[in-house]
């Protein structure tokens, strides 16, 4: 094996003295032909042993307990070093020192066979439990990233390091061992260690239907909504039921749920009574629903339009200019924020949502009023760009501003992200600007 690089010493903060070369490699061998185990007084001489890979055995197991940290640290570096004076340094009082084991170890971990049990398969998979136990969470956590999605680590280690109290330790562990069983997932979501442990397990992939329904079951509402945006998840009907009535409370599960890559009819009937407007246009366009059942929702969406909504704002009128002026306000308390939009937009307040646009986009109204009486999405979109917020912004306005049908709703790309190229949004704008004057 060959020794590790010098330069991981620098990085985790413990420096080499300066190694020079000498004659003396400190008497290790005597006139007799025997080979002494004493380390040589020189802190550099000791510094260059512990790194060698040529070092005696009985020198490199004296080094491990020297005095000098950048002795220890040099010697927790070296590939070479025994599986003993691993176990030693494992237990090291300088933290600096077992992390740079950690990472050693944790290297070597891709390459171990999978499946022979050589000494030097145990011994490194021993010491890398003792390291699993460490106080410090930084060397924990190393191990963590080591083996998070490895087939052939050992379970118990999994499972210690996925109930770990550290989310920095347990996280990766949890979202990504394929290791864990649904009965050790059903066991986190119970005993929940750490805070953001439900969390993770309602992020892991193929997630099993009793692992979702204990999720769902939970007080958590962060998990469960990480649960509903989980696509791959496996969530039964009946659950799916509850979540949605439970909804009513939790208005951020709704997009989710809408969203859902299957929705039952019952599921979506029961949500197309308490979705925002924008959100039930979306629900209407789903493919997965019976004809009947879309055409229903196609119906109320136009409803809900025709009743609640009052036309584009026009910026002669009085109650634009109060709307105007309120906007104002709310901009200099601070809280002019994407869900103070959403807000007015659920409540159809046309002019003050097209008012706070405005105001956050520092842009005259006249800007949005253009772009709600050409019925232009692309140019309602660029303006929410402009202003600061997110593609959910933009779909509730290109319906309650520009009155536009479900399918001619510009929707958000892969993570909410705009579908339109910047440039693109800049030209609208620029050509909204120009119209406005």
């Amino acid at each position: 094996m060959s020794s590790a690089p010098e330069s991981s010493l620098e990085e985790s903060g413990v420096q080499e003295s300066g190694v020079q070369e000498s004659g003396d490699q400190g008497s290790s061998i005597q006139g007799s032909g025997v080979r002494e185990s004493r380390p040589p007084v020189d802190e550099a001489t000791r510094v260059r042993l512990g790194a060698g890979n040529a070092t005696a055995p009985d020198i490199l197991a004296g080094l491990a307990d020297d005095p000098s940290v950048t002795v220890r640290a040099a010697l927790a570096l070296n590939n070479a070093v025994p599986g003993h004076v691993n176990q030693a340094l494992a237990n090291d009082r300088d933290e600096r020192v077992r992390m740079l084991l950690a990472r050693k170890l944790a290297s070597l971990v891709p390459g171990m066979p999978p499946a022979e049990q050589t000494r030097l398969y145990q011994e490194i998979w021993a010491t890398l439990h003792a390291l699993a136990a460490d106080e410090a969470a930084r060397v924990r956590g190393i191990i963590a990233d080591a083996v998070k999605d490895l087939p052939n680590a050992p379970r118990d280690l999994i499972r210690r390091l996925a109930h770990d109290a550290d989310m920095s330790v347990c996280g990766p562990v949890i979202r990504l061992s394929p290791l864990l069983t649904t009965s050790d997932l059903l066991a986190l979501v119970a005993m929940a260690p750490a805070v953001g442990t439900l969390l993770a397990v309602a992020r892991r992939t193929e997630l099993a239907p009793a692992v979702a329904d204990a999720i769902a079951a939970s007080a958590n509402a962060t998990a469960i909504r990480a649960l509903l945006s989980n696509p791959s998840a496996q969530i039964r009907e009946a659950t799916l039921d509850i979540l949605v009535a439970r909804s009513v409370d939790h208005p951020d599960w709704h997009a989710p749920l809408v969203r859902r890559p299957s929705l039952p009819p019952r599921a979506a009937r029961m949500l197309s009574d308490i979705v925002a407007t924008h959100l039930l246009a979306e629900l209407a366009t789903r493919a997965d629903l019976a004809p009947a059942l879309a055409e229903e929702l196609r119906r109320r969406v136009a409803q809900r339009m025709a009743t609640d909504y009052p036309p584009p704002v026009s910026a002669e009128d009085t109650s634009a200019d109060q709307a105007l002026r309120q906007a104002r306000v709310v901009a200099t308390r601070g809280e002019l924020e994407e869900e103070t939009l959403l807000t007015a937009a659920r409540r159809g307040e046309a002019r003050y949502a097209a008012a706070l646009l405005a105001v956050a986009a520092d842009i005259p109204v006249a800007v949005v009023d253009r772009a709600a009486s050409l019925r232009s999405a692309k140019g309602l979109v660029s303006l929410v760009w402009k202003a600061g917020f997110t593609m959910r912004a933009a779909v509730a306005l290109q319906t309650l501003l520009a009155r536009l049908a479900p399918s001619a709703v510009l929707t958000g790309g892969a993570g909410g992200s705009f579908p339109l190229a910047v440039e693109e949004m800049r030209w609208q704008l620029e050509f909204l600007g120009r119209k406005g004057r």
